[in-house]
C-alpha cells in the first residue's frame, strides 16, 4: 500500500512533464532558448511560417528564408514578441493586420525583400514599434496611410527602394519619428508640408535621389534637427531661405555631389550660409562646380566668382568719396569767396569814412 502514493506522484511529475515539454516545443529546423526567450529559424529553407513557435519567445529571427506572404495575425501565438527578423526572404505580400497582435514589438525587420506597397493595415496593432527597417524592397511612393498607426515609432529606414513620390502626409502621424532614412530613392521633389508633423525629427537621410529644388519652409517644422543629408543629389541652385528657415540649436547639413552652377549669388548664398553659427556646412570645402565648363571641378571656395561685383562696389564707393571730396571743395571756395567778398566791403566802408 506504502507504494500508491509514489505511484501516483510519479504519474503527477509524468503529466507535468508532459505539458511542459508540449508547451516550449521548439520546431526541428529552428534553435529556441528559454532563458534567453529568444528563436531562431534562420537559413532553414522555410517556404511558411512555423505552425508552433513557443510562446515564450520575445525575439524571433526567421530571416534568409524562402517566405512569400504574411498573413493575418500570423504572429498570434508568440504575441510577446520585442524583435521579429523577417529581412532577406522573398516577401512581396502583407495581409492587413499581419502584425496585428504584436503590442509589445519594438523591432521589425523586413529589408531586403521584396514588398511594393504598404497598404493601411500593415501597421495594425503596432502601437509600441520603435524601429522599422524596409531597406532594398521595391517601394515606389509612401502613401498618406502605410504608417498610420505607428504612434511610437523612433527611427525609420526606407533606404535603396524606387521611391519617387512621397505624400504630404506620409509622416503625419509619426510624432514620435527622430531617425529617418530615405536615401538612395528616385525623389524628385519634396513638398513643403512633408515634414510639418515630425517635429522631433534629428536625423534626416536623403543623399542619393534626384532632388533638384528645395521649398522654402521644406525644413522650417524641425526645430530638432541635428543632421541633414543631401548629398549626391540634383542640387544646382539653393536659396538662402531654404536653409536658414532651420530654427534649430546646431545643424551639421552636407550637400558635396551635387552638380553645383557655380556663380556669384551660389557663392554669396554659401558664404552667408557658412558665417550663420548654428549651420554647420561640414563639407563646404569640398563643394565643387559643375557648370559653367570652364569651372567643372573646381572647388567652390578656391574661384572668385562676385569679382566684378567688387568691382562695382569699388566704383560706386570711389564715386560717392569723390564727390563728397568735391562738395566739400566746392563748399570752402565759396566760404574763403563770400570772406573775401565781405573784407572788400569793409575795406571800402572804412575807406569811404575816412574822407567824409
Amino acid at each position: 500500500m506504502s507504494l500508491l502514493p509514489l505511484l501516483v506522484l510519479a504519474l503527477v511529475l509524468s503529466s507535468q512533464s508532459m505539458s511542459s515539454n508540449t508547451t516550449f516545443t521548439c520546431p526541428r529546423p529552428c534553435t529556441c532558448h528559454l532563458e534567453l526567450k529568444f528563436s531562431s529559424c534562420s537559413s532553414a529553407n522555410l517556404t511558411d511560417l512555423p505552425a508552433v513557435l513557443p510562446p515564450y519567445t520575445e525575439h524571433l529571427n526567421l530571416s534568409f528564408n524562402h517566405l512569400v506572404f504574411i498573413r493575418t495575425q500570423a504572429f498570434q501565438d508568440v504575441r510577446r514578441l520585442h524583435t521579429l527578423l523577417l529581412n532577406d526572404n522573398k516577401i512581396n505580400s502583407l495581409s492587413d493586420g499581419a502584425f496585428e497582435p504584436l503590442e509589445f514589438l519594438l523591432r521589425l525587420d523586413l529589408s531586403r525583400n521584396r514588398i511594393s506597397i504598404l497598404s493601411e493595415g500593415f501597421s495594425l496593432g503596432l502601437v509600441s514599434l520603435q524601429e522599422l527597417s524596409l531597406v532594398e524592397n521595391r517601394l515606389s511612393g509612401l502613401n498618406e496611410h502605410g504608417f498610420l498607426h505607428l504612434d511610437a515609432i523612433r527611427k525609420l529606414d526606407l533606404r535603396h527602394n524606387s521611391i519617387s513620390c512621397v505624400h504630404a502626409r506620409a509622416f503625419s502621424s509619426l510624432s514620435a519619428l527622430r531617425r529617418v532614412y530615405l536615401d538612395h530613392n528616385a525623389i524628385v521633389n519634396l513638398e513643403d508640408r512633408v515634414f510639418s508633423m515630425t517635429r522631433n525629427l534629428e536625423e534626416l537621410g536623403l543623399s542619393g535621389n534626384n532632388i533638384s529644388h528645395l521649398d522654402v519652409g521644406l525644413f522650417s517644422p524641425l526645430t530638432s534637427l541635428v543632421l541633414l543629408n543631401l548629398t549626391y543629389n540634383n542640387l544646382s541652385q539653393v536659396e538662402f531661405k531654404a536653409f536658414i528657415s532651420l530654427d534649430t540649436h546646431s545643424t551639421h547639413i552636407h550637400l558635396r555631389g551635387n552638380p553645383w552652377t557655380c556663380d556669384c549669388d551660389l557663392q554669396r548664398i554659401f558664404r552667408k550660409v557658412h558665417s550663420v553659427h548654428r549651420l554647420q556646412l561640414d563639407d563646404y570645402d569640398n563643394l565643387s562646380c559643375y557648370l559653367p565648363e570652364e569651372l567643372r571641378d573646381y572647388l567652390l571656395m578656391d574661384v572668385e566668382l562676385c569679382f566684378a561685383e567688387t568691382v562695382t562696389i569699388l566704383i560706386i564707393t570711389l564715386t560717392v568719396i569723390i564727390t563728397v571730396v568735391a562738395a566739400i571743395i566746392m563748399t570752402e571756395k565759396k566760404r574763403k569767396k563770400t570772406n573775401k567778398g565781405k573784407h572788400w566791403t569793409e575795406v571800402n566802408e572804412m575807406s569811404w569814412e575816412s574822407q567824409n
